[in-house]
């Protein structure tokens, strides 16, 4: 009896001490890390929107968690302890089924597009598998006063009235567009090895040369990291082959400003972004985001050369020093 009670004691004591040792001791230590600079809480919106993702299971889906490897670049950067100071709990996940959302309101950040993929993924992404979400919207014959109507595709519009979002949807809608990485503080790591953030965030060079827009001297167009940077900031809504969404997302392919000879105002369109100019005499419904904030001199190039030597586009291209210059101006 009294070696039974001494195993079970001993088993007691061991698990109370592996307890605290795996569980107890970080939590307390991770509970005293500050929040990153710029990381806020969240709006009582966009709480409510969170308690939307959790609850329709975009988490089993989406992780919230970018690795410090090659293959997450195109998330973001590597994520830092601070970034989950306000988050609990964390709804870091690991099945990727579809992608990472850590940094989603930087990399897709129009509302519109939002709204039309959650109302069914296949008008913005044909090859999306996601489920569509039309419960958290409504059709109604009239959008109320000063409710903007969901633009969808003809082909995936009702056949009578509008669709207009839920409350839900709006929260939740609001809750993504509050997923952004502030940049990390000069000479401040993500508490990673420092050889895998540089790894992570470096773009393998494969420069292929092209003319330069002036007919001087030729640019280094690295097409490789201009595919990969339309794939991650541009494909969404201008679709892989450029083909645009109709009536909400302008096609890139034969665009008239894409293939100006005088590349300047398709830089400042990616730089600072455009709303309600008609191209080919349509008007689209989604504002065009600026770049300048989150993509450097150097990868809007080369985003620009992949839309100006794609799916037809016959333009000259341009370098990093003509991006900045338009930089410059404004």
């Amino acid at each position: 009896m009294s070696k039974l009670l001494a195993i079970a004691g001993g088993s007691t004591l061991l698990y109370i001490v592996l307890s605290v040792w795996m569980a107890v001791l970080p939590g307390i230590e991770l509970s005293q890390v500050p929040p990153g600079k710029g990381v806020e809480q969240l709006t009582l919106l966009q709480q409510r929107g969170r308690d939307v993702y959790v609850s329709e299971g975009c988490a089993y889906c989406h992780t919230q968690q970018v690795r410090p490897t090659p293959v997450d670049r195109v998330f973001g950067r590597p994520s830092a302890p601070g970034d989950f100071a306000f988050q609990t709990p964390e709804l870091l996940e690991s099945e990727r089924t579809g992608p990472d959302l850590t940094n989603i309101g930087v990399r897709q950040p129009s509302d519109v597009w939002q709204y039309i993929h959650l109302y069914d993924p296949r008008a913005v992404v044909p090859q999306s598998v996601m489920p569509a979400f039309p419960f958290l919207f409504k059709v109604v014959n009239e959008a109320p006063k000063g409710v903007q109507p969901v633009p969808l595709p003809k082909a995936f519009a009702p056949a009578h009235g509008v669709v207009i979002p839920s409350a839900k949807a709006q929260a939740l809608v609001a809750y993504l567009m509050s997923l952004k990485q502030p940049p990390l503080p000069k000479g401040e790591s993500s508490g990673v090895p420092g050889g895998a953030v540089a790894q992570a965030s470096a773009t393998p060079p494969s420069p292929t040369p092209a003319s330069s827009p002036a007919g001087g001297a030729a640019s280094t167009f690295d097409a490789s990291a201009g595919s990969q940077l339309f794939a991650a900031h541009c494909s969404a809504c201008h679709g892989a082959q450029g083909a645009g969404v109709p009536g909400v997302f302008p096609p890139l392919a034969g665009n008239p400003v894409v293939n100006d000879k005088d590349p300047t105002e398709h830089m400042t369109v990616v730089l600072h972004g455009l709303h309600g100019k008609a191209i080919n005499g349509t008007t689209y419904a989604a504002q065009m985001p600026s770049f300048a904030a989150q993509l450097s001199d150097e990868q809007i190039a080369n985003i620009i050369d992949h839309e100006r030597t794609s799916w037809g586009n016959h333009a000259p291209t341009v370098t990093a020093k003509d991006v900045a210059a338009v930089r410059a101006k404004k």
